[in-house]
């Protein structure tokens, strides 16, 4: 499977003790993580081997309203969205590991419905960080991944192969040349904020999506990211008000 990654944390359930560290060869070896072609249909944990479901106010923004096994989908910076990415595949029972981002809250990723019992930390990947990626993909079914630098034409080439390969999705935070998916947040409003006054209660964002092939053409759909109550949902489309949620003056940032 190639070389073992150095340094790699599981989480327990409560989010609050690292449970060990070791390579992913031992993982795999131990059965702590099984390959991604191991689970799928039938399997008792993903409802469908090739897809990966994401939360309903996701649904929309990408091609049979689900990740696709196999595929590359670029979220942009690092950020919310692409933690919101994330949380229904975990949901559904999948590994899940964040590779090169050293920031990442683990709090934070179980507030938007990450069970961190099922992901896997990787804050530093190494300079010949496409190597150990290659063999996550390999034990995940899903690996986010912030390349700490822009990947050759071979070394991406070979990291689609191995996406395609072990039937896995890489979620990049950042832009990939020749991503099948590509989502970015267009436009944000804050809510709670007044003329000097009030608190931040939540987050209006304008997703837009586009790709490949029959979906090249962009979808933009408006979201809370999160809502007052830490939720991502879906708003309606009537004159921009929230699906749910208290009124409130609004703080644009362009």
């Amino acid at each position: 499977m190639g070389a073992a990654v150095a340094q790699v944390t599981t989480l327990p359930p409560t989010g609050r003790e690292h449970a060990g560290r070791g390579g992913l060869a031992g993982l795999l070896a131990e059965g702590t993580v099984r390959s991604g072609q191991e689970i799928g249909a039938g399997s008792g944990v993903l409802s469908d081997a090739n897809l990966l479901p994401v939360l309903p106010a996701l649904r929309d923004l990408l091609p049979a309203g689900a990740l696709q096994r196999g595929s590359v989908v670029a979220a942009g910076s690092w950020s919310l969205l692409c933690l919101a990415l994330a949380a229904g595949p975990v949901a559904a029972g999948a590994w899940c590991v964040a590779a090169g981002i050293p920031e990442f809250g683990v709090l934070a990723a179980a507030d938007a419905g990450l069970d961190p019992a099922r992901l896997l930390l990787i804050p530093d990947l190494g300079p010949n960080w496409p190597q150990p990626v290659a063999s996550l993909l390999d034990g995940c079914d899903l690996v986010v991944l912030r390349p700490p630098d822009r990947p050759s034409a071979q070394a991406r080439r070979k990291l689609e192969a191995a996406v395609r390969r072990h039937g896995a999705v890489l979620l990049v935070a950042g832009d990939w040349d020749g991503a099948q998916v590509r989502l970015r947040i267009a436009a944000q409003e804050w809510t709670g904020i007044g003329s000097g006054h009030g608190r931040l209660r939540g987050r209006r964002a304008q997703v837009v999506a586009d790709g490949r092939g029959s979906w090249s053409r962009p979808q933009a759909r408006w979201l809370w990211l999160p809502g007052p109550d830490g939720a991502v949902t879906a708003m309606s489309e009537d004159a921009g008000e929230p699906a749910a949620g208290p009124d409130a003056e609004q703080a644009k940032i362009g």
